[in-house]
């Protein structure tokens, strides 16, 4: 990748949480942007004390084309419904 392009990628950090109904279906919380991986960790650890499940991720990509990279799971607690199992998890 040239230095241009390289220069033009942003990461961003998301901590999404989910929650039980009371039919017992997970559904999202709000989904929460944070600075960087230090906080997704842990404002997701606190989530994770009282929501059904949460997961921090990060995606790397451009936003002027759009072009985004997979999604990197941070961390990862309780029921998480995953639309990829083989979405991979830095631990």
């Amino acid at each position: 990748m040239d230095a241009a392009k390289e220069a033009a990628l942003l990461t961003y950090f998301v901590v999404q949480s989910f929650r039980l109904t009371p039919k017992g279906a997970i559904t999202p919380g709000e989904a929460v942007e944070v600075q960087d991986v230090e906080h997704a960790l842990r404002l997701a650890q606190k989530l994770a004390a009282s929501s059904a499940g949460v997961v921090a991720f990060s995606r790397t990509g451009d936003p002027s084309t759009g072009e985004f990279e997979d999604a990197v799971v941070l961390y990862a607690n309780g029921a998480v419904p995953l639309l990829e199992p083989e979405l991979p998890i830095a631990c």
